[in-house]
């Protein structure tokens, strides 16, 4: 069965931050005194050329700044890596274009000036407005910090934003929960990122675990933010990403459907279908900024691309897919992986027996249950033996 081309999205990574996070575990790494922005537009550059073989002729529909701290970035260098990314691909004229930043690490009348330089869309990341809650995350900018923001970006004329927000915190009650999503839904966000706090293997809080909140909490806390959101006019579109009409990030939205995406920047993964060797290839950068940037005098910037391998095709679809709450055609598996659904039915039979998936028609349908235990459904499509 033939792989067809997916949507193709373009993912940029500035590494680098003012502190690291306890609860970090992304390619982040803290600042040096001088950024070298510079050489850094220079060698994205010469970093998305190495992919344009792989995607030549195709259209770019968005565009994700991530680190890290992008915004620690001038919109001078942001608009210069935005022309020289027009100069290279096909940027589609409505492509999303979005730009992390933090509370603490921007002069809060630069949002005009990335918003000049092409950004659309801004993603704050604002975790909590709790200053007891935001200091024990390591946060550097404080609750009020962070509604001058907020105000900051829409009144820049960004239409388009979303707010990070983390819940199931160190010391945090259900209430307190509300009381931060109260603030955020009163700045009527069109996106809003709500996710709970884990401890990720190699990061401070592993190796110092905060006490979190209990379980019976947790879910408290998770049943009463569903009320308010949906509530609100906003859908729960992927496991930790809610919307209103309209709103769903293009990027991350084709990152879950098992699109292609180019990543450049230290540590920045990609994926990319090439369907004349009917393989599905992933791609990573050298991960040390230092090593990345000196990657530059010979563009040796790939530390790794590979096919994925046939037999990991149907799980990596799935795992991307299933946090998705949209139907999910089974025409896209197979147009995605160029697998039959054979390839899928151990799975699917265990899935629908547990009362995770259901089948309508050509279709298949995460059930809520499959919703509460996705990481048991996703683990019921690994290959046999793993």
């Amino acid at each position: 069965m033939a792989l067809s081309l997916p949507p193709l999205t373009l993912y940029i990574h500035l590494p680098w931050c003012v502190r690291k996070c306890p609860y970090c575990d992304f390619n982040s790494h803290v600042a040096p005194d001088t950024l070298p922005e510079a050489e850094t537009v220079a060698a994205l550059l010469a970093d998305l050329e190495l992919d344009l073989p792989r995607a030549w002729g195709r259209s770019v529909h968005a565009i994700f700044f991530g680190g890290g701290t992008p915004s620690l970035f001038s919109a001078r260098s942001i608009e210069a890596i935005l022309e020289g990314v027009g100069a290279r691909v096909r940027l589609a004229p409505d492509a999303e274009i979005t730009l992390e930043a933090n509370p603490g690490t921007v002069e809060h009348d630069r949002f005009e000036a990335y918003r000049a330089a092409g950004v659309n869309r801004i993603s704050l990341g604002v975790q909590s407005f709790d200053d007891e809650r935001l200091a024990v995350l390591g946060r550097i900018h404080g609750s009020d910090e962070a509604r001058r923001a907020i105000e900051a970006v829409t009144r820049a004329g960004f239409d388009n934003f979303n707010i990070d927000l983390m819940w199931a915190l160190p010391g945090q009650d259900v209430a307190g929960m509300q009381a931060d999503l109260a603030t955020a839904l009163s700045f009527a966000p069109p996106h809003l990122s709500h996710y709970q706090l884990t401890l990720e293997p190699n990061t401070v809080f592993a190796k110092h675990p905060p006490e979190l909140p209990d379980e019976d909490t947790v879910w408290a806390m998770q049943d009463a933010a569903a009320e308010r959101l949906a509530a609100a006019g906003y859908a729960n579109y992927e496991i930790s990403a809610w919307a209103q009409p309209g709103r769903q990030s293009r990027h991350n939205l084709n990152y879950w459907r098992f699109g292609d995406y180019l990543g450049i920047g230290a540590g920045a993964s990609g994926k990319i279908t090439l369907p004349a060797e009917q393989a599905v290839l992933r791609t990573r950068r050298r991960t040390i900024p230092a090593s990345w940037l000196r990657a530059a005098a010979d563009s040796s910037f790939i530390a790794e691309a590979a096919p994925v391998a046939a037999e990991d095709l149907a799980f990596e679809f799935m795992l991307n897919r299933l946090r998705l709450a949209e139907p999910i055609p089974l025409a896209e598996f197979r147009a995605r992986t160029g697998l039959d659904e054979a390839a899928l039915q151990p799975g699917l039979d265990r899935a629908v027996e547990a009362g995770l998936l259901e089948r309508d028609g050509d279709a298949l349908v995460r059930t809520e249950r499959g919703a509460q235990f996705l990481n048991d459904l996703q683990a019921m499509f690994l290959p046999e033996g793993d």
